[in-house]
């Protein structure tokens, strides 16, 4: 990645964790006390970190597991099939589990997760993500909780990228298109 792309911040650090903290406080008292947290990898780490410190701080500690799906690979659009690239580590049979992602686009990950996570025999699902893209096509999913509904634009930062890049940004940025063809692909493929 060359350091000349262009960007536009969309939300900042500040607002990232003031919108986790809510986020965080209408969870908090959904969960019961064997939850476990579930973070869609790799995007969703920074998300999920944030929110489970956000919702330990409001007395709700969760345990915590990963699940590693791949949709996208380094291109810009889902492939529009999802693959398990490592599974679930802890039981969760009779745990409620809050699946965590980065951005909720074509629903095609979320979907998996929940269906993989249900599975294993978790008593209850429920979803949270950073950002909603709107799509022009019907998704498989909703998540129940949402934090920021994001524009109809390609988001790098904060979990995000553009072909395995500045997922750490501690911001989100919209890229423009031409800068993001460059690097992967054309965004006007929707999967």
């Amino acid at each position: 990645m060359n350091g000349s792309l262009e960007m536009e911040v969309l939300v900042p650090q500040d607002e990232i964790a003031a919108r986790v903290d809510a986020l965080a406080e209408r969870i908090a008292p959904t969960l019961g006390n064997d939850a476990i947290a579930i973070c869609l990898l790799t995007g969703g780490l920074w998300f999920a970190a944030d929110l489970t410190r956000a919702l330990a701080r409001l007395g709700r500690p969760v345990a915590f597991d990963a699940l590693w799906l791949a949709s996208y690979g380094d291109a810009t659009v889902s492939g529009g099939r999802c693959e398990v690239r490592a599974g679930l580590q802890r039981p969760i049979a009779g745990h409620h589990a809050l699946i965590v992602d980065d951005v909720f686009d074509t629903g095609l990950s979320l979907a998996e997760a929940v269906n993989h996570v249900r599975a294993a025999g978790a008593a209850s699902v429920s979803t949270a993500v950073f950002a909603r893209k709107p799509w022009p096509k019907p998704r498989p999913v909703t998540p129940d909780h949402v934090a920021w509904e994001a524009p109809a634009r390609f988001l790098i930062g904060y979990g995000m990228d553009l072909a395995g890049a500045y997922r750490g940004l501690p911001y989100v940025a919209a890229v423009n298109e031409d800068d993001s063809q460059g690097a992967a692909g054309s965004l006007d493929n929707i999967a």
